[in-house]
Order: structure tokens, then C-alpha cells, then sequence
């Protein structure tokens, strides 16, 4: 999948949205309803009723993307619906876009060694 890096920021919208709003309309509810920058480089996350479709909507510098995935015999796993927005790791990402539980990835915990060899 194209993504803009594993470093970038990623808020899911815990209450679904309508899959008809294009480029203009998803960053309209970032602005209002999420009360978020869409043009930070943040991936917003949003998702249709029927759990079966995501939206992706992110800024890349020069222009708004837009991207669509719907399951054929699956549905995504979505958070508890209630007002507001919840962050993704990479990792959590990557599963929920494959259509995977996202809520069985752990990142790693990465420490910097203590001494050099």
C-alpha cells in the first residue's frame, strides 16, 4: 500500500461517516467535528456503517489523498463508537487495513542499548 512513512501520525474517527464526501468533505469534518489540522500530514481514518469500508484521507505536501478499500467478505474492526478520535501505532494500522484485529498488535518496545560493544 502506498503510505506516506511508519513515523507519521495515524487518528482514527470512532464515529462513521458518510462514504459519500470526497477530498473537501472528509477534511470538513476534520477541521470541525475532529477539531484537527488535515493538512499536517496526520492519515485520518474514517469508516462507513456497514464496518465493511475505511476512507483514508492525508495531506502529502502537495496536494490531499484519498484512498477506499472495501471487504468483500469481511468486515474491519473498528473501535467503540463514541464522539471523538483514537491513534493507531503502524503496526495497529497495518492489521486493521489488511482486515485484521488491530487490537491484538503490540509495538515493540525499543530501547537504545546501554553500552556499545
Amino acid at each position: 500500500m502506498m503510505f506516506p512513512s511508519n513515523r507519521v501520525r495515524v487518528l482514527v474517527s470512532t464515529q462513521p461517516v458518510d462514504f459519500r464526501k470526497g477530498h473537501d468533505g472528509l477534511a470538513a469534518i476534520v477541521s470541525s467535528v475532529l477539531r484537527k489540522d488535515p493538512f499536517t500530514g496526520t492519515v485520518f481514518v474514517f469508516w462507513s456503517r456497514r464496518a465493511d469500508r475505511l476512507k483514508l484521507l492525508y495531506w502529502d505536501g502537495t496536494g490531499l489523498v484519498m484512498a477506499y478499500k472495501r471487504l468483500e467478505e469481511a468486515t474491519f474492526t473498528w473501535p467503540t463508537i463514541k464522539a471523538g478520535i483514537m491513534a493507531l501505532n503502524h503496526a495497529q494500522f497495518e492489521a486493521l487495513f489488511a482486515g485484521l484485529d488491530w487490537r491484538k498488535v503490540k509495538a515493540l518496545e525499543t530501547r537504545p542499548p546501554a553500552a556499545a560493544e
